[in-house]
């Protein structure tokens, strides 16, 4: 199947090949780049993180978010937030009931708003997860040494299974799914279930955040997104940023 696809060259990275420079594609389904012409997502890459289960400096960030959120968003008006209605909107196109499925943004950001926290998982799951929050884009996080580039945005087969985050077992997916693969793997069940294979743990040293976007969402907050996330890692976990990369779906 066509394919449209973005290139790109990024230093060498340990996780996304060897020694010189490494040529990353991310593909778009030449079937998805026809249903939505603006979907883009943003690629951001970390090498040596210091992953803890938590610090001092991820909970301050916690506590500065927190309070930021509650200052700025009421939980009853977050459904006419313009970001949160694009994704509820893409939800609903892609067959998803986005108040039984919420987008992972708005999840977040609701818990918060409701007098809970968010659960601890590691400093740095935690700081993409508060760059979520606070941007409302739902994101993920992968041990970049578990990635077998390049990636790929296109519905799911149906003989395909997907071990995510928290399942007890595989599960099978049907092909109005739409997904995030590599060379080897769906990734993610775009976009609000990870693959647990590619995890971040307490040996993550490398680092890769993806940031999903949906038709009305510009590239700038996809970017905004990543660039938070990235931040708020370097901040708690230490670390050097490699690149932050905007992919679109949109025919040249």
């Amino acid at each position: 199947m066509l394919s449209e696809t973005v290139k790109y060259l990024t230093p060498a990275y340990a996780c996304l090949g060897s020694a010189g420079n490494v040529e990353i594609d991310v593909k778009c389904d030449s079937v998805v780049s026809t249903m939505f012409r603006r979907l883009a997502l943003c690629v951001g890459t970390m090498s040596g993180v210091r992953v803890e289960k938590e610090n001092e400096h991820i909970q301050q960030l916690r506590r500065d978010v927190y309070g930021q959120m509650r200052a700025k968003y009421v939980v009853e008006a977050l459904k006419d937030n313009p970001t949160v209605r694009a994704y509820r909107d893409f939800y609903w196109k892609l067959d998803i009931d986005p108040t039984k499925t919420r987008p992972s943004g708005e999840a977040l950001l609701r818990r918060v708003l409701n007098g809970n926290e968010l659960p601890i998982i590691s400093t740095v799951v935690d700081a993409y997860n508060l760059a979520s929050m606070k941007t409302i884009i739902p994101i993920s996080g992968f041990d970049g040494d578990r990635l077998d580039p390049p990636f790929q945005i296109r519905f799911a087969r149906n003989d395909e299974v997907f071990a995510g985050i928290g399942m007890a077992k595989p599960v099978p997916l049907m092909d109005k799914m739409l997904v995030l693969t590599d060379e080897k793997r769906v990734l993610c069940i775009y976009p609000y279930r990870d693959c647990d294979c590619t995890k971040i743990g307490l040996l993550t040293r490398n680092v890769v955040i993806v940031a999903y976007g949906a038709p009305e969402i510009a590239e700038e907050h996809l970017k905004e997104a990543v660039n938070t996330a990235l931040a708020n890692i370097k901040q708690v976990s230490g670390g050097e940023i490699e690149m932050t990369k905007v992919f679109s779906s949109a025919l040249k």
